[in-house]
């Protein structure tokens, strides 16, 4: 048995953004876009749980990997000017 159609997530979206908005019943969206309607009700509750996600105040996975990111820019930058105040002193002595 096979898996089925793949949706991009922008498709996913724009049914569950039309489904949480009410703009039409799941059976109308469903027949609209050629979906289950229990497709499109899984989509909503998935974007409504994102939706709290985003608001729940928790630092998110994406600011830790920001903030690990600019640690090691930081180190980095410490690095190169010890190399370079390294060289400068090498080459002023010569």
């Amino acid at each position: 048995m096979g898996k089925g159609r793949a949706f991009s997530a922008e498709f996913k979206a724009k049914i569950a953004l039309a489904a949480i908005r009410g703009d039409a019943t799941a059976a109308e969206l469903a027949s609209k876009y050629q979906v289950h309607p229990t497709q499109i009700s899984l989509w909503k509750k998935q974007a409504m749980s994102q939706l709290v996600e985003g608001f729940s105040g928790k630092p998110g996975r994406r600011r830790q990997d920001d903030d690990s990111t600019v640690e090691g820019l930081y180190a980095k930058i410490g690095r190169l000017e010890i190399e370079n105040d390294f060289l400068k002193k090498v080459l002023s002595d010569s």
